[in-house]
């Protein structure tokens, strides 16, 4: 097990630990030495860590304390480099940049011997064909899901008929080939998916729903568990 690995893994340890623990203890869990716990230990100090307790007599983790970025292990590394990767290809142009100034930013935190993981990294997403255009701002929609905004659109069905919807947007969706918005549909009185290509047109209206995000969200997965596949959308 690499150092940095089992740094993260005493800091584990010992959060979850319902009182001290030996260094004895540690040891045995990290299938490691004692000495090499107690070096371990000296280190997490040094990064300021809040360690308290002494070798012989156990060792606590004061509570509240959250790792710092350099604690990242490398299967987190490499799962947030694998998704960023393919947010980058199927996310919104906001969500793009924020994809690629997150590789940026992990790599400028985590130590010198985990950085080729990002720079030279052994997994990659695919390059996916690009999706059609949407025909509304994505950022602008999630930014409405967060306030509760209202949104007046004009979708085209599967066969191309065209209807006018105020809907009340609680999530998107990001498929391989679509994205979809979950919205509670004011003219359908239900929840309803709506393809992002087949919208003509929308309006950000200057209206919040009564409902909260939340409770909207809880009730679309319980009516999404029961609901039997293959069901149409919209």
């Amino acid at each position: 097990m690499r150092r940095a690995d089992r740094l993260f893994q005493i800091i584990q340890i010992l959060r979850g630990a319902r009182g001290p623990m030996t260094g004895r203890k540690l040891a045995e869990e990290l299938e490691t030495s004692l000495r090499t716990v107690y070096r371990d230990i000296a280190e997490l100090l040094a990064q300021r860590v809040p360690i308290r307790g002494e070798a012989g007599v156990g060792y606590v983790l004061a509570p509240g304390y959250d790792m710092p970025p350099l604690m990242l292990t490398p299967d987190e590394i490499e799962a947030a480099v694998l998704g960023a990767q393919w947010v980058a290809g199927r996310g919104d142009p906001a969500l793009t940049r924020g994809a690629r100034d997150l590789v940026a930013k992990i790599g400028a935190v985590v130590p010198a011997h985990l950085r080729p993981m990002i720079l030279d990294s052994a997994v990659n997403a695919p390059k996916l064909t690009p999706l059609a255009p949407d025909a509304l701002d994505m950022e602008r929609v999630r930014i409405w899901i967060r306030t509760r905004g209202k949104l007046r659109i004009r979708y085209g069905d599967e066969a191309g008929r065209a209807s006018d919807r105020v809907v009340w947007p609680i999530g998107v969706a990001y498929f391989e080939a679509v994205r979809l918005i979950t919205a509670w549909c004011e003219l359908r009185q239900a929840f309803r998916h709506f393809r992002t290509d087949r919208i003509k047109s929308a309006d950000f209206l200057d209206q919040t729903f009564p409902t909260p995000v939340r409770v909207l969200r809880a009730a679309w997965k319980k009516e999404e568990a029961a609901r039997t596949p293959g069901c149409g959308d919209a």
